[in-house]
């Protein structure tokens, strides 16, 4: 077992020069990988100073990615330093209506309403040439 680091200690190495990665509960120094990394280093700083764990996995790194993190490993995370994730709260919403006799009439009018419009316009149309 290495060092134990707390969140904020672990953030400060947050830059190309310095970079270290949390997952799983453990801290990795990362930075003499971050040019030889297959998706670039901008993914790996993008990971530093958070829990990178669900960043990690959901690539699906292979078995010998996952060896090469023991060569980079410096020590634990006190998780208890990391933020709870916040469980989904959905909107408040106003209730459900089953009344939809309101959506029926609008969209009555909204078929019918264009449709007086065009048959007023060929009555006047035709009126005024049996007129003339």
């Amino acid at each position: 077992m290495g060092k134990v680091f707390t969140l904020v200690e672990a953030a400060q190495h947050n830059n190309s020069d310095d970079c270290w990665l949390i997952i799983n509960g453990k801290v990795y120094d990362v930075t003499k990988f971050l040019e030889d990394h297959p998706g670039g280093e901008d993914v790996l700083l993008s990971a530093t100073g958070k829990d990178a764990t669900d960043d990690f996995e959901d690539i699906g790194h292979s078995s010998s990615a996952r060896a090469m993190l023991d060569e980079f490993y410096v020590g634990d995370m006190d998780t208890s330093t990391i933020p709870s994730k916040v469980k989904y709260t959905p909107p408040k919403q106003p209730l459900y209506n089953p009344d939809k006799t309101r959506e029926f009439v609008i969209k009555l009018l909204q078929f019918l309403v264009p449709l007086f419009i065009l048959a007023g316009a060929f009555g006047i149309r035709f009126y005024t040439k049996s007129a003339a």
